[in-house]
């Protein structure tokens, strides 16, 4: 099997052309993790499912893609980054085309699994593939485009799911990635090139079912928690027992890898170079503070403020596109000072730009009120991506790349879902306890005989983040007047409440931010093709 040295024989003449192609499947992924959000109604009454099922026809999709993560960077490593991309791409586009096909709760799901795997598949191989087909010096660039795609799909992902409900119908959010996929997966076949680690590999099938039975474990009851009140799933299972044991799980994992001196899944000599530890490290806390954000604002925006989804959408998308341009921006800075206080910057800006809103929303504010935060929101999301991702790489050799990839997605995608969990109990407890108070002080303006029911209703309206409807019987005037002070009361009592939040989430990121110093001095890379150390790749179909 001939060798090659990237840095003097380029895996590619085209690592743009490349990258590109790559990021569509990426794009795609990150899209259907949002898009099915809006449809949430429309499933409900054309599938005839429940509102859990429907929750769980989202959550199994982020259930498959974060906990195979890990194992999916290994496989590429393995049997090639271009291989198990195509072989993502194939899953997902058939898993589509199966959703836009379903006719019940059950298929439905099973779709969404399948589809979580091939997001699961292709996921890493775009970073991994970055490592390889590009020399040090321009990393940060191509990191900037992958950030550029993370902050963008998520918020294109309601625009374009409330259009296509708007003007089609539920399954073309699904059926639209069938073309997609089909000229993806022929373009990378054609233009990416099959590269993978020139030694030989074995797969660690303990390790794999430990990773995933532990994270599986933590994953389930961070998302699950709040439905079942954090406590009992059934008979003597609990959240905390079901997230204890995939801790437990986790912790056998490692020691196991340990004892895997030759081929483990996940090498713990990653950990050994600074800035992967370092960067892990910070890129778990700055999810846990920054996933939170949008999730916040967008139940504002539709449940207090009244916005529809594509009203949401389009709200936020100019932030989007501010994420994308700075993100773009943020990579090549961080080539020429490295990633690090580019980073820091971002932080702090995402913090003030929260700190903030908090000081501009009110119950009754216009977009023009927020405008000046998600401002500023959208240029920091774009100098965070892009240099986060390069810091964390700094000095990993590429040839264990889909190992490292693996290992720094779960990361996130953990604090990710940590994060949403705390938050959404933080916000819940929160607009119980304002809510009631909200309640109480307005309860005067109804009829007497209404008083204690509204009161009970409005406390209740926390549990599903929105406000409650008039009692049967009433006569319009009355209902009017009922609705009115309900949103009045669900408004102030959410604005409070998301303040609250947003405050978390800076002091969170103001502490991410103050991680960075752990980071490496930055050391430019050399640009001359003859001194950039590069690890041997070899050409594998």
């Amino acid at each position: 099997m001939p060798e090659i040295k990237s840095a003097e024989q380029p895996a590619t003449q085209r690592p743009w052309l490349v990258l590109a192609i790559m990021c569509i499947g990426f794009f795609m992924s990150l899209l259907d993790g949002s898009i099915v959000n809006v449809a949430i109604p429309t499933l409900i009454h054309s599938i005839n499912a429940s509102y859990d099922q429907v929750l769980w026809v989202i959550d199994g999709y982020l259930l498959v893609f974060s906990v195979l993560l890990i194992t999916t960077g290994r496989l590429g490593d393995i049997f090639g980054y271009r291989r198990l991309y195509v072989i993502g791409i194939i899953a997902f586009t058939i898993a589509s085309a199966m959703c836009g096909l379903a006719d019940s709760p059950p298929q439905l799901l099973t779709a969404r699994l399948l589809q979580g795997l091939g997001g699961a598949l292709l996921f890493p191989q775009v970073i991994s593939s970055i490592l390889t087909i590009f020399p040090p010096h321009l990393r940060g660039r191509a990191f900037g485009l992958f950030g550029a795609i993370v902050g963008f799909a998520p918020i294109v992902g309601p625009v374009l799911g409330g259009f296509l409900l708007a003007h089609l119908s539920w399954r073309w959010i699904f059926f639209i990635n069938v073309p997609i996929g089909i000229i993806t997966a022929v373009l990378a076949l054609t233009f990416a090139p099959p590269i993978r680690s020139g030694r030989q590999h074995r797969l660690d099938l303990v390790g794999v079912a430990l990773a995933t039975a532990g994270l599986s474990g933590i994953v389930f009851g961070l998302i699950e928690g709040e439905r079942y009140d954090w406590g009992t799933i059934t008979g003597p299972i609990s959240i905390a027992s079901v997230i204890v044991a995939g801790v437990a799980l986790l912790a056998v994992f490692v020691l196991w890898q340990h004892r895997q001196r030759d081929e483990p899944l996940m090498p713990l000599a990653l950990f050994s170079t600074r800035n992967f530890a370092v960067g892990n490290g910070v890129g778990f806390v700055f999810q846990l503070g920054m996933i939170g954000i949008m999730f916040v604002l967008v139940l504002y925006l539709q449940m207090a403020r009244g916005y529809s989804a594509l009203e949401t959408g389009l709200v936020v998308l100019p932030n989007a596109v501010l994420t994308a341009v700075g993100s773009a921006y943020a990579g090549r800075l961080s080539d020429k000072f490295g990633g690090k206080y580019i980073l820091m910057t971002g932080m702090t800006l995402l913090a003030v730009g929260l700190l903030m809103l908090v000081a501009r929303v009110g119950p009754a504010s216009t977009v023009w009120s927020l405008l000046p935060g998600l401002t500023i929101i959208g240029i920091a999301s774009g100098a965070t991506f892009a240099p986060l991702q390069q810091a964390t790489m700094d000095g990993i050799d590429p040839r264990p790349a889909g190992a490292a990839s693996g290992v720094s997605s779960t990361t996130r995608q953990i604090g990710g879902v940590l994060g949403t969990a705390v938050l959404g109990a933080l916000l819940s407890a929160r607009l119980t306890s304002t809510l009631q108070s909200e309640a109480e002080k307005r309860a005067g303006q109804l009829p007497e005989n209404l008083r204690i029911q509204f009161i009970d209703n409005s406390t209740a309206a926390a549990q599903n983040y929105s406000p409650p409807t008039p009692p049967d019987g009433l006569n319009p005037a009355t209902t009017g007047l009922y609705e009115r002070v309900t949103a009045d009361t669900f408004a102030t009592g959410f604005v409070i409440a998301m303040q609250t939040a947003f405050v978390a989430c800076a002091a969170v990121l103001v502490a991410a931010a103050l991680f960075c110093f752990l980071f490496s001095p930055h050391k430019k890379p050399r640009t001359k093709p003859a001194e950039r150390r590069q690890a041997k790749t070899a050409p594998q179909d």
